[in-house]
């Protein structure tokens, strides 16, 4: 639990790191009209943080650490970094960056090793004009943090996420099992052995609550502090949904990467999908997170990943044969060629086969690449638990 004082505090600096990025921001949008040279990194730094401080209206920049300002600058040219990038067609394209609001329910600040942040003996957080941070710890840090980030979610929860280097001693020992896993909505997941893995529907479960804190914010009046109660509880029921979903990606993905060396997918269309009459259904599976996790933890335990594509007919083809008829529509789960197969244990297969075909091309990985941390990792028990494989 945070004391007032510190919430306080971490409000300061949430809010003077998004009046410097979005001053930063104005500047090169001016720039940008008036036809003039972009402003580097270095002047912006100079002109909205040590000469806006000794100005009366931004006089309270002095009371927030200067890396927190900083580092919001630096977060300013990942943004416009990633936009053009996106242009060149080197990345999924991204919009320009916006100016953030202090209505945002997600805020965030980070510090270096240049704010001489520290882990206290009492294994609290000692950040620079904030103080000791009661922390709840989800596991032991491998190695010394350089960075730690601290966020507030749009639950009023605080999480801290710290940067670390790990080694190879993360490789698991080689197996010898294959998996190929075909996607459903009746099941999460089918497996090439036959294993299905039921679907939660955690979003499902929980719409008779949902609906019941959405109704009474509803009857809130815009601005009042009971709006803002009734926000937090609509937030939280939202979170909690999220949490459970997450938890349930992290066992089940762990779980196939420790047993089998390989791993193949289907590249979905998700956004295709989430168009269509099945778009809760699609989203509350959450199909696209649970492959982001299977893709670092691939590359951080030395096992291998493989996506075939999205147009390879696996439920066309019979996985003993090879006849190919054609699309079957979804009221049939049950395939007769010769052999009476299970629909989704058919395509299971026939993404297990594909995929050993793409593998055997390719090379089998041999040592893991840097994997940065996962977003969602930050600490949360107060007493350290053994690293797991998330």
């Amino acid at each position: 639990m945070l004391s007032a004082s510190q919430r306080t505090a971490l409000a300061e600096a949430f809010g003077c790191a998004r009046v410097v990025y979005n001053d930063a921001l104005r500047a090169r949008e001016a720039a940008r009209r008036e036809g003039t040279s972009f402003p580097k990194t270095g002047d912006l730094s100079k002109q909205l943080i040590t000469e806006a401080k000794n100005t009366p209206e931004r006089a309270w920049l002095g009371e927030v650490s200067a890396v927190v300002l900083q580092q919001s600058l630096r977060d300013l040219d990942t943004a416009y970094r990633n936009f053009f990038d996106g242009l060149k067609g080197k990345r999924p394209h991204m919009g320009a960056p916006r100016y953030k609001s202090r209505k945002d329910t997600r805020q965030a600040v980070r510090f270096t090793a240049n704010a001489r942040w520290s882990i206290t003996p009492g294994r609290k957080l000692r950040l620079p004009k904030i103080g000791d941070l009661k922390v709840k710890w989800s596991r032991f840090l491998p190695s010394t943090p350089s960075t730690v980030t601290v966020v507030k979610d749009s639950a009023g929860r605080y999480f801290a996420s710290f940067v670390v280097e790990t080694g190879p001693e993360e490789v698991l020992p080689g197996v010898s099992p294959e998996a190929g896993i075909d996607f459903g909505l009746g099941h999460f997941a089918v497996l090439s052995d036959g294993t299905k893995v039921d679907s939660p529907r955690f979003l499902r479960r929980a719409e008779k609550r949902l609906k019941k804190t959405q109704r009474a914010l509803s009857r809130k009046e815009k601005g009042s502090s009971n709006r803002n109660k009734a926000r937090l509880k609509v937030a939280r029921a939202h979170a909690k949904v999220a949490d459970a979903r997450r938890e349930f990606h992290h066992q089940l993905s762990t779980r196939l990467i420790r047993e089998n060396q390989a791993v193949a997918v289907e590249d979905l269309a998700v956004k295709g999908l989430a168009r269509t009459r099945l778009a809760k259904s699609v989203h509350d599976a959450g199909w696209s997170a649970f492959v982001s996790m299977l893709e670092y933890k691939a590359a951080r335990y030395g096992r291998t990943l493989v996506r075939i594509g999205r147009f390879e007919p696996t439920s066309q083809v019979c996985s003993r044969c090879g006849v190919q008829d054609g699309p079957k529509p979804l009221h049939v789960r049950i395939w007769e060629c010769g052999a009476v197969l299970d629909r989704d244990i058919n395509a299971a297969v026939n993404v297990a086969n594909a995929a050993g075909l793409a593998v055997s091309a390719c090379g089998a990985q041999v040592r893991p690449a840097l994997v940065p941390a996962p977003r969602s990792e930050a600490g949360t028990h107060s007493t350290p638990r053994p690293s797991t494989a998330r």
